[in-house]
């Protein structure tokens, strides 16, 4: 393996944060909440009232509307807790957000059944959230 040699002083360059970047990181973060806060309503009207979604077809994903309801709502609390902590700049908050809205995207897409246009803007919605955190999460660390 060869060393790379730099000219002596020069230590890494540093790039400034962009302020594009951080706006798309913290409309992520918004969006987190958002989407976290559509989680929690879809679950708890699934808590409380059971009957309100009714499936038009019978799918793969054939689970109780109360099953999925505390799903939405424990992905939906997590979801607004890791919105909040990007919002500091937090590398890690960084990461579950990636993760959060991966499985929000999968949760959704099994709610299809249940309420498709709802799951169709939370995928739209967790498209956006990963995209944002993957190319310009980094620039709102490097901003605090």
């Amino acid at each position: 393996m060869t060393d790379i040699e730099t000219p002596t002083g020069a230590g890494p360059r540093r790039r400034e944060p962009s302020a594009w970047a951080v706006g798309w990181t913290v409309f992520a973060a918004v969006m987190m909440a958002m989407v976290g806060t559509w989680h929690a309503i879809a679950g708890l009207v699934a808590l409380f009232d059971d009957d309100f979604f009714t499936r038009a077809q019978e799918w793969v994903f054939d689970f109780d509307a109360t099953t999925w309801g505390w799903v939405n709502l424990i992905l939906g609390i997590v979801l607004v807790i890791a919105g909040a902590a990007l919002i500091t700049g937090s590398v890690a908050a960084r990461a579950v957000g990636v993760v959060f809205a991966a499985i929000s995207m999968v949760a959704a897409f099994a709610w299809l059944p249940y309420y498709p246009v709802w799951a169709i803007l939370i995928v739209a919605a967790s498209v956006a959230v990963i995209w944002s955190l993957t190319v310009h999460g980094r620039d709102i660390t490097a901003g605090t």
